[in-house]
């Protein structure tokens, strides 16, 4: 299976500090110092008084304890107007720990090692086929991870090789976050409950967290974005069909049980005799999934060469960006389906935006187009007069930015902060 490496210094979006409570006890004080530190909104010492509320002793006793640790740096003026000597400015240590992330699709998966300042240091792209079932996954998932940590380290990172401050790993499929279970996922034979939370914990010796791969492209693509585009829907369309949430506040909406946004098997008219992998019939992802077009174009077009005919996602975006007629037609025919689910759920959820992602989108903007189209046209104005319908602004990349935000925030937490504070010392 083959590996493509890359380094990417962009940082990462914008940290939450949503119930930030700050308290006069050490692990509440220094998460809550740490993440102003991290999401900018204080970058030395007054202004953290200031963001607080605690007294100045307080802040100076906490924030000297993480400088002293490594996880805090204190350096270099901060840029002040006025008269008078300027504050020196405040950064999470990007040495002080690594966050690990793996968004698993059905036939490949993205890596990724970010520090605590929100850099992605490193990503390894690989194949891989989910079908095979978790454990030949996962063995694979903590083989390459492993080497990239020891590389990382090798490279002065200051990454430890066998021990990263957290995991995240997304999923195809329904996933129980609580427990880091898949939940019966269609297009993931074997899985149905396997402990990948348990067993990459047990392996890595940190905190893992197990989500569904769009509910962390969700995240990741609302966090890129500027304050006011949500609420926001992601819609990803691969082998499957899935979305994801985001409140008005910026938070992933799971719903009760982490079923939220799994749209893909909403039923659509017309499809009484297609039966879809979950094992019921006119789900929209079985007829308009990627893997269903893909289907629908080898058996409708007698014309297409044998080794054209696509055999799933990257095959057929390939096909559409060739202009291939065949390829753009059911493409735009599934764009129609999609647009009647996607006018629907704009009343249910009224976003301000909507994202769609996926090598389909990503091959032409027939797709998005036709999407947009069916949604004005079927929605009430009320719903459509400020939404936007756009392609990701992130690309394959979302999956990772979004799992780096749940590390990055795990390590800062009370929780957290406490682990690498004992680590550091």
């Amino acid at each position: 299976m083959g590996a493509q490496t890359t380094t990417d210094p962009r940082p990462i979006p914008r940290l939450s500090v949503a119930g930030l409570r700050p308290q006069n006890t050490g692990g509440p004080v220094h998460s809550s110092l740490a993440r102003l530190i991290a999401s900018g909104i204080a970058d030395n010492r007054a202004d953290l008084v200031k963001a607080t509320g605690l007294a100045r002793s307080t802040v100076t006793r906490h924030l000297d304890t993480m400088i002293d640790a490594g996880v805090v740096t204190e350096g270099g003026a901060v840029s002040r107007p006025g008269r008078g000597r300027p504050p020196l400015r405040l950064a999470l240590n990007p040495r002080a720990g690594v966050v690990a992330v793996a968004d698993v699709g059905a036939h490949s998966a993205r890596l990724a090692l970010a520090d605590l300042s929100q850099n992605l240091v490193s990503q390894e792209e690989i194949a891989l086929d989910v079908a095979q079932g978790p454990e030949a996954t996962l063995d694979l998932l903590t083989e390459r991870l492993r080497r990239m940590l020891a590389e990382s380290a090798a490279a002065s990172t200051g990454a430890t090789p066998d021990r990263p401050s957290a995991l995240v790993v997304g999923l195809p499929g329904p996933v129980d976050a609580r427990a880091g279970t898949p939940v019966r996922p269609p297009i993931m034979p074997g899985w149905d409950g396997f402990p990948v939370g348990r067993t990459m914990t047990e392996r890595f010796g940190c905190r893992t967290f197990v989500d569904n791969d769009v509910n962390l492209m969700a995240l990741g693509e609302a966090r890129a974005l500027p304050e006011g585009e949500a609420p926001l829907l992601f819609i990803k369309i691969g082998t499957g069909i899935g979305g994801g949430l985001i409140s008005a506040s910026g938070e992933l909406h799971r719903g009760a049980e982490g079923a939220a946004g799994d749209i893909g098997h909403l039923r659509v008219p017309g499809a009484d005799d297609t039966v879809c992998s979950c094992g019921n019939i006119g789900c929209v992802e079985a007829v308009a999934s990627a893997t269903a077009m893909a289907a629908r174009l080898s058996r409708e077009d007698s014309g297409l060469a044998e080794h054209d005919r696509p055999r799933g996602a990257a095959d057929l975006a390939r096909l559409v960006r060739d202009g291939h007629p065949g390829a753009v037609r059911v493409v735009r025919e599934a764009a129609v389906t999609i647009g009647e689910v996607v006018a629907l759920l704009v009343h249910v959820y009224n976003p301000a935006r909507i994202v769609i992602g996926g090598a389909i989108a990503a091959a032409s903007d027939d797709l998005l187009a036709r999407i947009r189209g069916v949604v004005y046209r079927r929605a009430l104005p009320l719903a459509t007069r400020r939404l936007s319908l756009a392609q990701s602004v992130l690309g394959t990349s979302a999956g990772v930015v979004g799992g780096t935000v749940v590390g990055v925030e795990h390590v800062l937490s009370p929780e957290g902060i406490g682990d690498v504070l004992a680590h550091s010392a």
